[in-house]
C-alpha cells in the first residue's frame, strides 16, 4: 500500500479518533487502569494525557512506525513513563502475566486476527488484572447489520483493515475473557459505524 498505508491512512485515522464525541468514552475507560497498562493500538498517543495517578507505566503497543512518531510527541504532556513498542497484537512481546491492565480503544475493528490478539492480551494479563476496552462493532438491529454486512467489505479496503460488524463482545470471551462489565448503544452518526461497545472483562 506503500505511501497510503504509511501517511495518509495514519493521518484519516488520526483525524477520525479526535472526534469530540469519542472523548468521554476515552475518560471513562482510562479512568479505571491501574499499575502497569498495555495500550493495544497506541495509535497518535490521544489516550495518553489521560492516565491518572492510579498508573505507574505505560507499554503502548502499535504496529505503525508513522504512528509511534506521532504518539512519542504526545509524552510531552504526559508525567508517567511511556515505553513504546513497534509490534502487532497477535505476537506481543510481553511476558506472561506481567501486565495489571490491557487498554484498547477502537483498535479491535482493525485488528487481523482479533480472537489471537485477544489471546495474547490474556497471556500478558496477570490474575485479576483487567481488560478495558470501547470498541465499535456488530448492532443488534437486523437493519443496520444487513448494512454493515453489506458495507464492511468496501470499508475494509478503504479504511486500513477497520470492520463495522464484528461482534466485539463474543469476540472478548472467544479470546479467554469474561465480560463483566458492558454498556452498549448508539453515539450520534451512520449508524452502521457507531455502535459502541464499552466495559471490561477478567481473563477467565
Amino acid at each position: 500500500m506503500g505511501i497510503y498505508a504509511d501517511i495518509i491512512l495514519p493521518r484519516l485515522c488520526h483525524l477520525a479518533m479526535r472526534n469530540r464525541r469519542l472523548l468521554p468514552y476515552r475518560k471513562r475507560v482510562i479512568a479505571h487502569a491501574e499499575g502497569r497498562v498495555l495500550e493495544i493500538g497506541v495509535g497518535s498517543g490521544l489516550n495518553l494525557p489521560l492516565y491518572g495517578s492510579s498508573v505507574r507505566e505505560i507499554v503502548a503497543l502499535e504496529v505503525a512506525p508513522r504512528l509511534i512518531g506521532m504518539a512519542q510527541r504526545s509524552t510531552r504532556s504526559v508525567a508517567l513513563p511511556v515505553t513504546f513498542i513497534e509490534a502487532s497484537a497477535e505476537a506481543i512481546p510481553l511476558d506472561n502475566h506481567s501486565v495489571d491492565t490491557v487498554v484498547t480503544t477502537w483498535t479491535l475493528c482493525t485488528v487481523p486476527q482479533a480472537v489471537d490478539a485477544l489471546l495474547e492480551m490474556r497471556r500478558v494479563l496477570r490474575a485479576g488484572g483487567r481488560l478495558l476496552f470501547v470498541e465499535h462493532g456488530l448492532a443488534p438491529d437486523e437493519g443496520v447489520r444487513r448494512w454493515q454486512n453489506r458495507l464492511t467489505p468496501a470499508w475494509r479496503r478503504m479504511s486500513g483493515g477497520c470492520h463495522l460488524n464484528r461482534p466485539i463482545s463474543q469476540l472478548i470471551e472467544a479470546g479467554g475473557f469474561r465480560v463483566d462489565r458492558l454498556g452498549t448503544g448508539y453515539m450520534p452518526g451512520p449508524k452502521p459505524m457507531t455502535y459502541m461497545y464499552e466495559g471490561s472483562a477478567l481473563p477467565r
